[in-house]
């Protein structure tokens, strides 16, 4: 029986090793152990490729979305809108800098927040949005920037998982105060360790946020703020300078996974993502929905296929924010999602056994 993982890790660095062991050792061999010119390159190349003025290199995403937040001055007593439905960190970072995440209930149909529901949930006390480009498809942020605008309320992307998205034909990357990264290595664009970045057109803003990773100094000895110790390691940025060179083939085959799985999943009976008209989105993960989804994830390890479930607890309902929260739409979507394989190199072969294994599962319930 031919396995299929959720996302072979092994496969991507065989095809990069040639160059990415040269680049390892290079960096090594450099001494230069801390920031260095491997991080300043990198920087420059993803600015470049998101169409930002400028990025910053991060130990991870966490850090980032944490530096960001508090760059932009958010603290105690500030309330951050938050998706609802979304990995647990957009939630952590705003914790960090001590103000309170207040949820917002995601489109049924894209799992990613609205703009109305935003408007909705706006008070006096809203300082931050946080809207997040899940599964690696984007949220209205056109939108949501013009409601924030209106209210002078600076907006944070969470784009951790969609490196190389497009709105409307912009790529993410500067279309907020701050858009912030994590290069995990399950993401489209993965290092092999952790580590992230926060991209932004604003040069006042992007200084401070180099300020904050670096102890807040920019001159050795020397602190102009009190700051954390948030550095991209330059051993992963050129591994990411590699990586970046494939990012764009690599979503490409995913966007060709997803394709085929659309088409052939239409009649299964199970709810598909539907990404809006304005998305480009790089299928970062195949989302479906399905009230018999423990049923459906079995029936598919049983047969060598390997799914995994963003998000099995959503943070509302996670003990570190045990608030009583209300959130129908979260709830449901953490008991019915599951998400197929995916990933750039994923064979046509285990694509067919998937749709065949998900369709065979159709028939039989």
């Amino acid at each position: 029986m031919i396995s299929v993982p959720f996302l072979d890790l092994r496969q991507a660095y065989l095809e990069l090793q040639d160059d990415i062991e040269p680049a390892v050792q290079a960096s090594l061999a450099s001494a230069r152990y801390i920031l260095g010119p491997e991080v300043g390159n990198f920087e420059a190349q993803f600015a470049t490729y998101t169409g930002a003025e400028h990025c910053i290199g991060v130990a991870n995403g966490l850090d980032a979305l944490h530096l960001a937040l508090r760059a932009i001055g958010i603290g105690p007593g500030d309330e951050v809108l938050v998706p609802s439905n979304t990995f647990i960190a957009t939630w952590l970072a705003v914790s960090l800098v001590g103000a309170t995440p207040v949820p917002v209930e995601p489109d049924p149909d894209t799992h990613n927040i609205t703009v109305e529901g935003v408007a909705a949930t706006i008070s006096s006390k809203t300082r931050a949005i946080i809207p997040v480009h899940l599964y690696g498809c984007p949220a209205p942020i056109d939108d949501i920037l013009q409601v924030a605008r209106t209210r002078n309320i600076p907006v944070i992307e969470d784009a951790a998982q969609a490196q190389g998205a497009a709105w409307n034909g912009r790529r993410i990357g500067g279309h907020a105060d701050a858009v912030t990264w994590s290069f995990y290595p399950g993401k489209n664009l993965g290092a092999m360790g952790d580590a992230g970045a926060i991209t932004t057109n604003n040069p006042d803003l992007a200084q401070k946020i180099r300020l904050l990773g670096n102890y807040g100094s920019e001159k050795k000895y020397i602190h102009d703020l009190v700051g954390f110790n948030s550095r991209l390691d330059p051993v992963q940025a050129a591994i990411l300078q590699i990586k970046l060179t494939k990012l764009d083939a690599w979503n490409a085959r995913r966007k060709a996974v997803a394709a085929r799985y659309s088409s052939a999943l239409a009649s299964s009976g199970l709810t598909l993502p539907y990404p809006p008209s304005k998305a480009d989105p790089v299928w970062h993960l195949y989302v479906v929905s399905t009230p018999k989804r423990d049923a459906l994830q079995k029936w598919l390890r049983d047969r060598g296929i390997e799914t995994l479930i963003h998000y099995p607890c959503p943070p509302h309902r996670q003990q570190a924010y045990g608030t009583g929260h209300h959130l129908p739409i979260a709830d449901r979507l953490s008991a019915e999602v599951l998400s197929l394989p995916i990933g750039p190199h994923l064979s046509d072969e285990q694509v067919g056994l998937v749709i065949e294994a998900v369709l065979a599962f159709s028939g039989s319930v």
